[in-house]
């Protein structure tokens, strides 16, 4: 399918019809009955997603590809949201609905698209989409890894991440200069996390700022006390940890406060 590409969105239109049936097919449907693709372009992935037994809304900001989608998908011309995901509330238009995310993402959006979806957690039980490779399995990496960082830790705590393949850049118009990865996010059955949240989230993007040093002294700034200093966790450096070991650590953090 040859269209116009959204060159101020970074994007990538798909136009291989089996990667974007795989892609609609890596959803469950499990526990909701919303879904919503972001930016569909040209509705390659969408006309997938409208064979489920789930109802497809999708979100919009190109003009071109919102007259088409009205022109073509006649059934989806009352739930197409022209507004930026970034910049919506997921509520206006679900109330308190489950819905799951899925699309084929802008790179240069792509990793606010994870973070906009960790703060609706309690709203979005499952994600699924295409990233540049490299974001992808950075976001899917565990611990002990050079690319496992403050995506894994923070996207980890909350869903299981499951890495599903690698895409070429031949099945995109225009091509990509690098290779794109397939990724789906399933909420944890307990994704409330034991220790205060906001400080979890500055633990963790502290510790990573300064990645190559010791917890010691990446974490210097949060005042800590000397006895806390001296807990063996703090010889190691962020890509050591564990999702359940930042936890730990935050916990201790917490405790030194009081």
């Amino acid at each position: 399918m040859s269209v116009r590409a959204k060159k101020h969105l970074g994007q990538h239109f798909l136009k291989d019809e089996l990667i974007a049936q795989q892609i609609a097919d890596s959803l469950t449907g499990n526990a909701y009955k919303n879904v919503l693709e972001i930016g569909p372009g040209m509705g390659v992935l969408t006309k997938y997603l409208l064979k489920k037994p789930f109802t497809t809304h999708v979100i919009e900001i190109d003009t071109e590809s919102v007259e088409y989608l009205q022109a073509h998908y006649l059934n989806l011309a009352n739930r197409i949201i022209e507004k930026d995901f970034l910049k919506v509330d997921l509520k206006e238009f679900f109330r308190d609905e489950q819905v799951a995310i899925i699309g084929n993402f802008p790179y240069n959006i792509s990793t606010q698209i994870v973070f906009k979806t960790l703060e609706n957690r309690d709203q979005i039980p499952e994600f699924a989409g295409m990233f540049q490779k490299e974001v992808a399995k950075r976001i899917a990496e565990t611990a002990g890894s050079k690319v496992y960082g403050i995506l894994s830790v923070l996207t980890q705590a909350f869903y299981d991440v499951e890495y599903l393949f690698t895409v070429p850049p031949t099945v995109f118009n225009p091509p990509p200069k690098v290779d794109s990865g397939v990724i789906k996010l399933t909420r944890k059955e307990n994704y409330e996390l034991p220790v205060d949240e906001k400080l979890f989230f500055r633990v963790v993007k502290t510790a990573f700022q300064q990645r190559r040093k010791t917890l010691r002294n990446s974490l210097k700034t949060m005042n800590l006390s000397d006895s806390l200093r001296e807990d063996p966790i703090f010889n190691q450096r962020p890509e050591q940890l564990s999702v359940q070991e930042f936890i730990n650590l935050t916990s201790k953090i917490e405790k030194d406060a009081v």
